[in-house]
């Protein structure tokens, strides 16, 4: 059996679990009586208890086994919960959010450990940070994993442009319904455009912003998946870059080699700084006048990660919707420094 199992005899509490497989969007099977229940037992992936049914369990001198929820109303039966050994005892609606996380769970598998994201923030408007993003995306495919650009800077016209896929059918961000909670990886997987295969979210250039809730629920999807989310953000401070910042495992912010871009960065780098995130400086070249990385991060007070030649024939390439990928080029290295960052 691949569905979960439950067996509740508590009109009130059977809604309320209904209500949470709905928005977990699991398919969830319902016992009729304890003999159903025993047939289901050992291979149903998790079975969910109301008080009675525990007792009941009890007395039909049921087995323990792994993967067993108790569900109450507020009067929490803990001897027999702990004389059938579950794993947890859950009162609805109040933990409502563990049981959902329990049943996505089912389909989803448990948690990835090797989920991360990296958030990319320009110094100055065009200091190329959403390409490095796009860099890092395809840099973590080519090593055999999985990678998710998540556009949260409503203002940058469209992360999709700079690939060419602004055409392709898929969802957007006013096309993304989670208003918080949890989203699973699958429904993302299916639901977003791609190229070759990166998946991205882009914004709508007019729809309305990606809410916080919203960001925080796919970036939790993408870690939860074992994914590596590439977050491109604002320079200005918004609630959206902030829920994404909250989730952030390393950020890279992205300065071209010039003393008005380094002005400009020393205040996004202070912002970021009280925020207490883990900053790492990737310095683009050229500098018209000869500004060395090292002085640009002193002044910045970031640490230099990489300092990044110029990719030839890049500009032309955006212009046309297209973002190379260059194995040997300084765009491609930068982005492996920067998983390597991220991935020590």
């Amino acid at each position: 059996m691949t569905n979960p199992i439950a067996l509740l005899t508590d009109s009130d509490l059977l809604d309320e679990v209904l209500r949470m497989a709905a928005a977990a969007d699991c398919d969830l099977s319902c016992a009729s009586d304890i003999t159903a229940l025993r047939a289901e037992w050992h291979s149903a992936p998790l079975v969910l208890l109301d008080p009675a049914a525990v007792s009941a369990c009890l007395s039909a001198n049921f087995p323990r086994r792994s993967g067993v929820l108790v569900v109450h109303g507020g009067d929490p039966p803990w001897a027999p919960a702990v004389a059938l050994g579950v794993d947890g005892v859950l009162e609805l609606p109040v933990e409502g959010r563990v049981l959902v996380s329990a049943l996505a769970d089912v389909d989803e598998g448990p948690p990835s450990d090797r989920g991360r994201v990296v958030s990319f923030v320009g110094g100055r408007g065009g200091s190329g940070a959403s390409i490095l993003a796009i860099a890092c995306g395809r840099e973590a495919i080519a090593a055999g994993g999985e990678a998710m650009l998540v556009d949260c800077d409503p203002l940058g016209g469209g992360i999709d442009l700079a690939l060419g896929t602004e055409s392709d059918e898929g969802a957007r961000w006013p096309g993304v319904h989670c208003s918080g909670g949890r989203v699973p990886m699958s429904a993302l997987r299916a639901a977003l455009p791609t190229a070759g295969s990166l998946s991205i979210l882009a914004c709508d250039r007019a729809g309305p912003d990606p809410e916080p809730a919203a960001v925080a629920a796919v970036l939790d999807a993408g870690r939860r998946a074992g994914c590596t989310v590439l977050c491109d953000l604002p320079r200005h401070p918004t609630a959206t870059a902030s829920a994404a910042l909250d989730r952030t495992d390393l950020t890279i912010l992205v300065v071209p080699a010039e003393v008005r871009a380094t002005a400009a960065a020393t205040r996004v780098a202070s912002r970021l700084q009280t925020q207490g995130r883990n900053i790492r400086l990737v310095v683009r070249g050229p500098s018209p006048g000869n500004l060395q990385a090292a002085e640009m991060a002193d002044v910045i007070g970031v640490p230099l990660l990489t300092q990044m030649r110029p990719e030839p024939s890049l500009a032309e390439a955006l212009e046309r919707g297209r973002c190379p990928r260059n194995a040997k080029g300084p765009l491609a290295t930068a982005a492996r420094l920067v998983l390597k960052e991220l991935r020590p």
